[in-house]
């Protein structure tokens, strides 16, 4: 009996290996989109999102490596929440992806109304780790990150950085500064990058954290200027401007993911594709000439591995929100 269900079982398992094979250590299925993949993001045009999963669109239709075409759709609104919620809405429909940022796991943690949450989406890969800088206009009189927290203890509440929401890695950034310095400066939200940007090139505030994607063109052309970055080591784009340790700031930086999440009941087969799909594009020269172009790291991780680095994630988040006087709901 134990031999016959032996027996069974290998059988099972190879009939289970033949349907859906294995390319590239990727399980490769059977099934492939039909008609055109919606992507989700969270932003508006011009955010990080925004722009990541244009250009990733661009990269999938150029290489040849979809049969269909990826078209984005804008979901602004709760932090992630809304683009969450329009994701999860679409079951297990297998042409429905959604692009994510660590945003999306800070809003699980502090935001009660957000009834769906990254959590209950299905992880399909981490592409990567975005750096980001501190930017000033380019005739801004702070020519250093030191010069700009001196001029906020002098002038407490006077000065003004742009961001995103208070769970930003924008704002627990300052909020981790001001608590380690003791220099005081106001956080003015906006909805989307491209309105953060040009507040600060408008003169409005006085200083941003900034993605490479987002001011590559303004800090080429002279417009910003870097002042310290948000890194472990100095990024090859920019290799005058100091770490925030080099800095003289011994602070923590909580990591920015991008990646792809799926509707939570998202079938096998179309989870095996996608992955295989986003592995596929990550060995491209033009992916390749992406990552080094926007300054980013490469940090690919599928399925669980993903769902573990999220968690990491988000246990230091809870950490860095409990210190900096940020209620914490989950």
């Amino acid at each position: 009996m134990v031999n016959t269900l032996k027996r069974a079982g290998v059988a099972l398992a190879a009939a289970a290996a033949a349907a859906v094979g294995m390319v590239g250590g990727y399980a490769h299925a059977d099934w492939v989109p039909t008609r055109p993949v919606e992507v989700i993001v969270h932003t508006g045009p011009g955010g990080g999102s925004d722009l990541l999963a244009r250009a990733v669109a661009h990269m999938m239709e150029a290489e040849k490596l979809l049969p269909v075409r990826m078209q984005v759709v804008n979901k602004p609104g709760g932090n992630g929440a809304v683009a969450a919620a329009a994701i999860y809405e679409k079951k297990d429909d297998p042409n429905t992806l959604g692009f994510i940022t660590s945003v999306w796991i800070a809003n699980a943690l502090t935001t009660k109304e957000a009834k769906i949450t990254i959590h209950d989406l299905k992880p399909i890969a981490q592409l990567m780790l975005e750096p980001a800088v501190f930017a000033v206009r380019a005739d801004s009189p702070y020519k250093t990150l030191k010069d700009f927290i001196e001029a906020a203890k002098a002038n407490p509440g006077k000065l003004k950085q742009s961001g995103g929401s208070i769970t930003s890695r924008d704002n627990i950034i300052r909020e981790t500064l001001q608590h380690a310095t003791g220099a005081k400066w106001a956080f003015v939200s906006f909805p989307g990058g491209g309105a953060r940007l040009a507040a600060l090139l408008g003169g409005h505030v006085d200083i941003m954290v900034i993605e490479p994607q987002e001011a590559g063109e303004q800090v080429r052309a002279g417009k910003l200027r870097v002042l310290a970055q948000l890194t472990e080591k100095r990024l090859p784009g920019y290799p005058d401007a100091p770490t925030l340790r080099e800095a003289g700031f011994d602070v923590e930086a909580t990591p920015q993911i991008r990646g792809v999440v799926a509707p939570p009941e998202m079938p096998a087969d179309a989870v095996a594709y996608w992955e295989g799909r986003f592995a596929k594009l990550r060995e491209t020269p033009s992916y390749r000439k992406y990552i080094k172009d926007n300054q980013l790291e490469d940090a690919f991780l599928t399925g669980d591995e993903m769902r573990k680095s999220i968690d990491r994630i988000s246990k230091q988040m809870r950490s860095e929100f409990v210190a900096s006087g940020i209620k914490v709901v989950r």
